[in-house]
């Protein structure tokens, strides 16, 4: 009797880049070869996806055996490293993410991966067609050297469409042809231009050097002042790693910080880095990806979700402006990049910088209690001084009816506008006013759909909600009563600040910087350009100008609601205002003069207004650290919120109750809420929140692992976010 034997199937489990949190069970075909990290296409359901292996499966459920399907194809890419793929994993643990969804990051967001395509390029092979028109001639014109044109770059720079190139090389006139690969980026050169250092950079400098080159997992935080030349000495880090061969990844808070960053990236090295955030084309972020894939891309300049590139060979990471709230992540997988940069560091086994002139309490703490290395630079570069600080107090010295620009300030302003100076008035508030309402109802302008009143912008003439995007033309007449030029703008913001302004200063040049006017990276860029050539006197801005520029002829900084952040319940109010002041003050001064600063406020008692007058840095953060200590806040506890939003408010806060009654008991951990949400209603959802709060050795996202096992799960409109260790608590 003949014996049959049957060969085991390999089975592997795939994780792809969607909403869910579990990989899925595929059979390798015949000849087929992947390993852990191989990226391959899937059918799922009724569509094929990228997807990654994860592991092999060596006892997959017998009943699926013969049920299983196949993987697809290998896609032409390089495999995810051991090391990225265990950050996935502890990212999406750590959050409560789904992993597919972290993967998403790592895979460009789930676009299409391969091989970049093939470009088609122009090139002039005849004598001119019989038939000549003006957008042929101009055409021709273009591509009359003879050498290969892209097609879409000859079309645009010939102003025509690329009908007429299809024309002309169906007549012959032009041939197609692939237009070649593109080169490699350059490698920075670490000898290109070494700067040198002062003697009161050189031990910042050589303990640098040191940190880079351990080939270890290690932490420095490099605290120097404002205009202490912070970037300067955390490139030795990367000169060294550039000497090495190896990779760098410079994580900065907002692309309005690249601009300028990236000159002096390039007159340090001889080359640019390569960028990566959102503003970038699908072609360039391709392309970007598959050479930080390849190892081509020696240093990466980007925003948080550069964390997750596949790296192939990562050797040092920096943090730009570590204390920046912009690291957090708000929107899908919740984490903070900072944070997670620390981790991916440590699972790589490499050097970590936290770089900040105002560093965030947990750092500090972490610095003080010897975890992290401090690499301190307290003086700035040039023998400047630091500016100093002054506070008005607008209860003694307020300015005119009508008007936010209180008298000494007024006269500074106009003091260094005749020397030939810079001046920068703050306020973190956009658009014209804050409220609209009507003087004989008084009617108050809100949101249709939010819990919020609508922001007067003057510039585009409507008022808008900062929430959910909804706008509408400013009225003439009030909608409640209808009475006529009877509506009123409360309070300031930048737009109406430059009125202001223009009105008190008729010869100074001014310059509105607001994130809603920004039209686009380039349009940022050129503003800041002309700001720092001196084509402005007098700059109008809100925080997009409080970080990391250098304006060599600002001297004056005037804060015109110093108090604006501290009148919140947020716990960390008092440390964003600290940060925030500092570093919009810290533009002045930085190049020649002295700096000076104003602030203007209500309030010239409160710790941080004192601290701030006093350049008394240790002050503060003794004082934020005992109050957190005592309070069990970060980082001497951990928080976890959970918000739950729905389309009905009894709905939405009868899921939440259930939600808080079905909380695990924990004597480490308490459960507090629900409670409506500060921002009670957003999009036409209304929001109610819940906080756990923990102390420092709980298991914080085991504990709501178990909770949200436990828990029923939304339905109908109702949703559920969680967002461990959050920065907002709106």
């Amino acid at each position: 009797m003949r014996t049959i034997v049957t060969m085991a199937r390999r089975i592997v489990d795939v994780l792809v880049p969607v909403a869910l949190d579990q990989s899925y069970s595929y059979a390798v075909p015949a000849g087929l070869d992947v390993a852990p990290g191989t990226v391959v296409s899937v059918p799922l359901g009724a569509r094929n996806v990228t997807g990654v292996v994860w592991a092999d499966n060596p006892a997959p459920d017998p009943r699926l055996h013969n049920r299983l399907k196949e993987i697809g194809e290998v896609v032409d890419v390089p495999p995810l490293r051991e090391e990225l793929r265990r950050f996935i994993d502890w990212v999406a643990r750590y959050t409560l993410s789904a992993r597919g969804m972290v993967l998403r990051m790592a895979l460009r967001r789930g676009e299409q991966l391969g091989p970049e395509r093939v470009r088609a390029g122009v090139r002039l092979v005849s004598a001119p067609p019989a038939r000549m028109t003006a957008a042929r001639r101009r055409l021709l014109a273009v591509v009359a050297d003879g050498l290969l044109h892209g097609k879409a770059d000859a079309a645009r720079e010939a102003g025509v469409s690329t009908g007429v190139i299809d024309a002309l090389v169906d007549e012959g006139t032009l041939t197609v042809e692939p237009l070649p690969k593109p080169p490699a980026p350059p490698a920075p050169d670490p000898s290109f231009a070494a700067p040198d250092f002062t003697p009161e950079q050189e031990p910042a400098v050589a303990a640098m050097r040191a940190h880079a080159t351990s080939d270890t997992f290690r932490v420095a935080l490099l605290d120097g002042v404002t205009g202490s030349g912070k970037t300067e000495v955390y490139f030795e880090a990367v000169a060294e790693m550039a000497r090495r061969g190896r990779q760098v990844l410079i994580l900065m808070p907002e692309i309005a910080l690249t601009g300028q960053f990236l000159d002096r990236f390039a007159a340090r090295f001889g080359v640019r880095p390569l960028e990566w955030h959102s503003e970038l084309t699908p072609r360039s972020r391709a392309r970007t990806w598959a050479q930080v894939a390849d190892g081509e891309a020696r240093v990466v300049v980007g925003a948080r979700s550069a964390l997750f590139l596949p790296y192939a060979d990562l050797g040092l990471i920096v943090v730009d402006e570590e204390h920046d709230q912009a690291y957090k992540q708000d929107e899908g997988a919740h984490y903070h990049a900072r944070d997670m940069a620390v981790v991916r560091a440590h699972i790589a086994k490499i050097p970590i910088v936290l770089a900040s002139a105002t560093p965030s309490v947990e750092t500090e703490v972490n610095a003080r209690t010897g975890r992290y290395q401090r690499i301190a630079l307290p003086s700035r570069f040039g023998g400047q001084t630091m500016p100093q600080i002054e506070a008005i107090d607008l209860r003694r010295e307020g300015a005119p009816r009508g008007r936010f620009i209180s008298p000494p300030l007024a006269q500074a302003v106009r003091i260094a506008v005749e020397r030939g100076e810079q001046a920068l008035l703050f306020l973190n508030r956009r658009g014209y006013a804050p409220l609209t309402l009507c003087r004989a109802c008084g009617h108050r302008f809100a949101c249709t759909i939010c819990d919020a009143w609508l922001v007067d912008h003057r510039f585009r003439n409507r008022l808008v909600c900062h929430h959910c995007g909804f706008s509408m033309p400013r009225p003439h007449q009030c909608p409640q009563c209808g009475a006529e030029d009877t509506l009123a703008a409360i309070g300031p913001g930048v737009e109406r600040l430059q009125e202001e302004a223009a009105a008190l200063f008729p010869e100074a040049r001014t310059m509105v910087l607001s994130s809603d006017l920004i039209t686009s990276i380039e349009t940022m860029r050129a503003e800041l350009a002309e700001i720092a050539e001196g084509r402005v006197d007098i700059v109008i801005g809100t925080q997009l100008v409080a970080k990391g520029h250098h304006f060599p002829r600002l001297n004056l900084v005037g804060v015109i609601d110093a108090d604006l952040g501290l009148a919140n319940g947020d716990p960390r109010a008092a440390e964003r205002t600290f940060q925030l002041l500092n570093q919009v003050i810290g533009r002045a001064g930085r190049e020649q003069g002295r700096g000076l600063g104003f602030l203007q406020t209500h309030q010239p008692e409160h710790p941080v207004i004192k601290a701030l007058v006093a350049c008394d840095r240790e002050a503060f953060y003794d004082s934020e650290i005992l109050s957190r200590e005592r309070t069990g806040y970060p980082p001497f506890g951990r928080l976890a919120a959970l918000i739950v939003s729905g389309g009905e408010r009894p709905a939405t806060e009868g899921f939440a109750r259930r939600l808080a009654a079905l909380a695990p008991r924990h004597e480490q951990i308490a459960v507090l809420g629900p409670a409506e949400a500060p921002l009670a209603v957003i999009k036409g959802r209304y929001r109610f929140r819940l906080l756990a709060k923990a102390a420092r050795g709980a298991d914080l996202s085991s504990y709501l692992r178990q909770w949200m096992a436990g828990a029923p799960k939304p339905t109908g409109s109702l949703k559920l976010e969680i967002d461990v260790d959050p920065q907002s608590f709106l």
